[in-house]
């Protein structure tokens, strides 16, 4: 697919989190909160703009990333400032066209040229290792609430700087943003068409 990306615009908000809600939708859980999360992490102060991007393609918009700021608690208490990027969504009909990874790349660039040193996800290490991503807990970094000796092959990192790690150990914090009530969330969905949550083999929950 031919596709443009640039950072997303005020007027894209809306299309940005139907999109969203139509990317997760009955995924990971009955409904989704994703588009309520990209919402929320919009007015948030660890929200990242010049990393809020979106993949078009014959104008329409097809494809969108966010990153916003997470922290690193190393052993010692000290608190090193991060990335994270997420929700990454694609249109549904567009999946699997190489959308997310055009995506990915292009805003792994700019993280870079913009000095970030290292980015951290969440998601499937069958997909995320093509772009570079490495279990956290190579590097002595582990997920927030998650037991250490739990390796938790779903978090992952990528350093953009080879030295960004080095001599760190800890847990990482994603953004507050990213936290949200069921009751919040049920309401920000009444602005949208009514879909139906189901219960589907492999959700998390």
């Amino acid at each position: 697919m031919n596709l443009t990306i640039k950072r997303e615009q005020e007027a894209d908000y809306r299309t940005v989190e139907n999109l969203t809600r139509e990317a997760f939708w009955n995924v990971y859980k009955p409904g989704c909160d994703e588009h309520f999360i990209l919402n929320q992490l919009r007015g948030h102060g660890d929200f990242i703009p010049e990393l809020d991007l979106v993949a078009g393609h014959k104008g329409e918009i097809v494809g969108h990333i966010a990153y916003s700021k997470g922290t690193i608690i190393d052993d010692k208490g000290n608190a090193i400032e991060c990335v994270a990027f997420g929700p990454l969504s694609v249109a549904p009909e567009c999946q699997g066209k190489g959308v997310g990874g055009k995506l990915i790349e292009h805003s792994l660039e700019v993280a870079t040229q913009l000095g970030y040193k290292v980015v951290f996800i969440t998601g499937n290490p069958a997909y995320y290792h093509k772009f570079g991503f490495e279990s956290a807990s190579k590097y002595g970094i582990h997920l927030e609430d998650i037991p250490q000796e739990d390796e938790a092959p779903f978090f992952m990192v990528k350093l953009l700087n080879q030295e960004a790690l080095k001599n760190v150990s800890g847990t990482f914090r994603f953004s507050s943003g990213f936290e949200v009530s069921a009751e919040d969330v049920a309401a920000f969905d009444q602005a949208f068409p009514p879909k139906i949550k189901e219960v589907r083999e492999g959700q998390l929950s």
